[in-house]
């Protein structure tokens, strides 16, 4: 076991100083922010003098070098437009990303896998159709019209929550959470069901499709045999068997949530780390927008992690055969 996490952190650090060298090299071509940061009568010196002072003027591998060596240490420079420490601005957005994305994985899986077995032990069902048809509409509509449609009719028409906008949120430490005020609780509902509805449908059809293969399996066919009740084949043996499966698909999709919570976050106006990184884009913050990939990339290698531990803990199987490749 402790080989393996070494052997998958060592790929985990390759992993990072790549997607920081493409995220660094990408964003030194997507416009000049020595423009965004001075007037139209600052001078020609005044510009190469903040230049060299922002070390624009070095080398590419020494500003990488920089870079790579900074965000080691969880420090990512100075943003452009806030003149501020990004570190700190990315404390005070990634609670709110956080937020959202646990509640929307948490409403995907509490819904989705349920779902997904229904669907699968009465297939045949008005409500397991009605299930299937409407998880077309959610893999069809793209998420931002998904959005808009719940703030049309729940925030416009029937006004019973808020469109835009966190609500009140408590300071807990650095960390703020809307959890607990009423206002928060409601401006959490339209965000995390939008950001919800793909993951959940994926995850219900996946949970249906695995089941309906396992409930074919021979062990199954045996267990029924055996006398044992539906409720212990279906639950104890068929739906264990699907979980890995399951998890790799779940680990990718939280990764997912995370990552594309930007187009949520912008049309609900959600003060996250997403709608902080589409406005950084159109000023041309570099530090900023090289900060957020290396955050994203950070978060996909972690949950990967934990789910390649998960798989051994699941399936019995994955721990035989790697005991059995030490041996040899």
């Amino acid at each position: 076991m402790l080989g393996f996490i070494v052997k998958r952190m060592i790929q985990s650090v390759i992993v990072m100083l790549t997607v920081a060298l493409i995220a660094f090299a990408l964003f030194r071509y997507v416009g000049d922010p020595i423009n965004n940061m001075v007037g139209q009568d600052t001078t020609v010196e005044e510009r190469d003098e903040l230049r060299e002072r922002l070390g624009l003027n070095d080398p590419f591998l020494v500003q990488f070098g920089r870079f790579a060596w900074a965000s080691a240490k969880g420090e990512f420079g100075f943003s452009y437009q806030h003149r501020r420490p990004v570190r700190d601005l990315i404390a005070e957005r990634l609670p709110a990303t956080l937020e959202l994305s646990m509640v929307s994985a948490v409403l995907a899986l509490a819904v989705g896998i349920p779902m997904g077995v229904y669907t699968a032990l009465r297939r045949d069902g008005f409500l397991s159709r009605a299930f299937m048809s409407l998880s077309l509409i959610g893999v069809s509509l793209p998420t931002f019209l998904i959005g808009i449609l719940l703030i049309l009719f729940f925030g416009v028409i029937l006004r019973w929550l808020p469109t835009f906008g966190r609500g009140d949120v408590v300071d807990i430490g650095w960390w703020t959470t809307g959890f607990l005020t009423v206002s928060g609780l409601k401006a959490m509902i339209m965000p995390s069901i939008t950001l919800a509805l793909f993951q959940m449908t994926l995850i219900m059809r996946l949970v249906r499709a695995e089941m309906l293969e396992v409930l074919r399996t021979d062990f199954v066919k045996f267990a029924r045999a055996r006398g044992l009740p539906d409720r212990s084949v279906h639950f104890r043996h068929a739906l264990k068997n699907t979980m890995v499966p399951v998890i790799t698909i779940t680990g990718l999709q939280l990764g997912s949530i995370i990552a594309f919570a930007i187009i949520t976050e912008s049309v609900f106006q959600w003060p996250g780390m997403g709608l902080m990184f589409i406005q950084a884009i159109g000023e041309v913050d570099i530090p900023i927008m090289a900060a957020y990939l290396v955050l994203i990339a950070l978060f996909f290698v972690i949950i990967n992690l934990v789910v390649d531990l998960l798989y051994l803990v699941v399936d019995p199987r994955l721990r035989v055969d790697r005991a059995t490749a030490n041996g040899q």
